[in-house]
């Protein structure tokens, strides 16, 4: 049986089934799924959706691209001192063991949002990020279907 976050999850796909890659959504379209301005939208450990911006509005978070489009690194959540498994990063590992993919959205402005498509957390490592002088998560995403 499905937990109610996943099928949920499976709601947004729905909702987004006709979304192209690189569809701007306003950010009242953007919180009919993520729910709150934080970067990691999780429900009861489970992972919902996320935001990034890769470092540009905000510099605590500098997500980026690998070597090809089809993989994120992200940065989890914290932005003060040596980030904790807190409940928004244990949701990431989570996603990593549950395999559901989940949207992800791009903020290019205030008010604008560019839909990346839906992506599956594949690991997660904490590591000493030397431009912030301080331990983070770092999350490997994968586009989705791959």
């Amino acid at each position: 049986m499905l937990s109610q976050n996943f099928t949920d999850c499976l709601l947004n796909k729905r909702f987004l089934k006709n979304a192209l890659v690189g569809d701007i959504f306003s950010w009242n379209e953007v919180s009919e799924i993520h729910k709150i301005r934080n970067g990691i939208y999780q429900r009861d450990g489970q992972l919902i959706s996320l935001l990034t911006d890769f470092g540009k509005i905000n510099p605590c978070y500098p997500d980026y691209s690998g070597e090809t489009a089809d993989t994120i690194f992200y940065t989890g959540a914290g932005k003060r001192g040596d980030q904790k498994l807190d409940v928004h990063n244990r949701a990431m590992f989570n996603a990593a063991l549950s395999k559901h993919a989940v949207p992800l959205f791009n903020k290019l402005a205030v008010g604008r949002w560019e839909f990346l498509g839906f992506w599956q957390v594949v690991e997660g490592k904490y590591i000493f990020d030397e431009m912030q002088d301080r331990m983070v998560w770092k999350f490997t995403l994968d586009i989705f279907p791959k």
